[in-house]
């Protein structure tokens, strides 16, 4: 199938990330549009697509990914099910823009990675925060070499999920906090490492077997650095976005890496003294947007793509063993 501009999208999920991840940056990029939604419960879907003006609703998730004028797919479902849909879409020449996690597990996602490579469509996992000029920045404090040599590097990120009956903390969906809130905080120790951790301890706060509420772990590198996750949907402590990297000549801190159009402050310490900075522009969810219609324009391939994703999973569920929890989907 030939890919048109505007790119129209469909949407597998009236999901409430939706509007804020799709539909609403849509609105500020011409060469995106908005182009169908199908939900479980077809009422909600068209009540979903009245309120956001998408043009067609259809009755079920096969019925959006078999219909021949949508060129890609935005994929929000509980992580579970993004193998199956993903998988269907890549192989119905779709292009796809799945949320995070890519998969439940690392073998799904080399699965996965081996369809996109064989049917040619662009996969992305939908690391919002990495399009965003304030991770670009985080990173050229490192390669700039501001810090020195970099010793220790930390991502917390911790918000209160106080609705027990929410999908994240359900096992068959492959939920967690790790999973949900994790995912952001290795994605990011990779990024500003450069290179692969190896998990040297974790542990877990449950909320039902298997489903983790809290979880920290322990990480080093093949060249001594090391490094720490915190995440949680509930604990002593109810809100930390933050990430923190120390050298032996000063130290980088971000505050909201993860939703860094909401509110953030890069603010680094080193012997020429102290400096804040913060980085203006769009949402992230814009600006990945823009590079997903780039990357089906071959103009240049997403940084979060199926091999990132791969090799992020493969962290996730060593995290998991590491914490004596079973990987998702397993």
């Amino acid at each position: 199938m030939a890919t048109r501009f505007p790119l129209r999208i469909g949407i597998l999920g009236a999901a409430r990330i939706a509007p804020n991840a799709l539909i609403l940056p849509a609105q500020h990029l011409p060469d995106v549009q908005i182009w169908a939604v199908a939900a479980r419960d077809p009422a909600f879907a068209q009540a979903f697509a009245a309120r956001h003006h998408i043009p067609r609703v259809h009755a079920n998730y096969a019925a959006l990914i078999y219909d021949p004028e949508i060129d890609a797919i935005y994929n929000p479902l509980p992580n579970s099910l993004h193998s199956e849909w993903t998988t269907l879409a890549l192989r119905n020449g779709k292009h796809v823009l799945c949320e995070k996690p890519l998969t439940a597990n690392a073998a799904e996602a080399a699965q996965l990675a081996q369809v996109a490579n064989e049917t040619g469509c662009v996969l992305a996992e939908a690391f919002h925060y990495r399009y965003h000029p304030l991770a670009v920045g985080m990173k050229g404090v490192l390669d700039r070499g501001e810090l020195g040599h970099v010793r220790h590097l930390e991502a917390h990120f911790c918000v209160p999920l106080l609705r027990r009956n929410d999908i994240r903390y359900r096992y068959d969906l492959a939920g967690g906090a790790l999973m949900d809130l994790g995912c952001y905080t290795i994605n990011q120790l990779r990024y500003l490492a450069g290179a692969e951790p190896q998990v040297v301890s974790a542990k877990a706060k449950t909320s039902s077997p298997q489903v983790d509420r809290w979880m920290e772990a322990e990480f080093c590198f093949a060249d001594g650095r090391t490094a720490r996750t915190t995440v949680s949907f509930f604990s002593t402590v109810l809100l930390r976005i933050e990430t923190t990297v120390r050298g032996d000549q000063g130290e980088m801190r971000v505050i909201n890496p993860i939703l860094p159009h909401r509110f953030h402050r890069l603010t680094v310490r080193n012997a020429a003294g102290k400096r804040s900075e913060h980085f203006p522009g769009e949402t992230s969810y814009t600006y990945q947007l823009r590079a997903f219609a780039q990357a089906v324009r071959g103009e240049a391939p997403m940084p979060t793509d199926a091999t990132d994703a791969i090799a992020n999973m493969r962290v996730i569920d060593a995290v998991y063993e590491k914490a004596g929890l079973k990987p998702r989907g397993t």
